[in-house]
């Protein structure tokens, strides 16, 4: 398996997530969106920002364990923050996610959008990724 990033020269620069990814690979792993929720399905914390990403890094830990997957097979991250006017709390998710153990999943195409609302009460952050497997 082949993972390639690029950032073309006449693209502006990233903060270290690469404009496209080109897999050669026989298996992809698509992994639903990874929120924060432990084990029993119950919010973990609930107005705490930090300690949602904390769970969504460790769940997507465990997700792409489950199919013998690395964070540097991660191909396509997207990233959803519940913002409302102010947007400073994207800049520090994406700093977050960067210092976590998962960082390496961020250096491949990446999306961060703020949005409205997401699936459960209270919940603030979900992250969606993709891993290339091999064959």
């Amino acid at each position: 398996m082949t993972i390639t990033r690029l950032n073309p020269d006449e693209l502006h620069k990233t903060p270290g997530y690469s404009h496209i990814t080109v897999v050669e690979a026989g298996r992809t792993a698509f992994l639903a969106g990874q929120c924060p929720l432990d084990v029993t399905g119950a919010l973990v914390g609930e107005g705490d920002l930090d300690a949602q990403v904390d769970q969504v890094v460790a769940n997507a830990l465990t997700a792409l364990a489950a199919v013998n997957a690395r964070p540097e097979q991660v191909v396509r991250s997207v990233i959803y923050v519940v913002v409302s006017q102010d947007t400073t709390a994207l800049g520090g998710v994406w700093q977050r996610l960067l210092d976590s153990p998962l960082a390496a999943a961020f250096t491949t195409a990446s999306t961060l959008l703020g949005v409205a609302q997401l699936g459960f009460a209270g919940q603030l952050v979900e992250l969606d990724l993709t891993a290339a497997l091999g064959a």
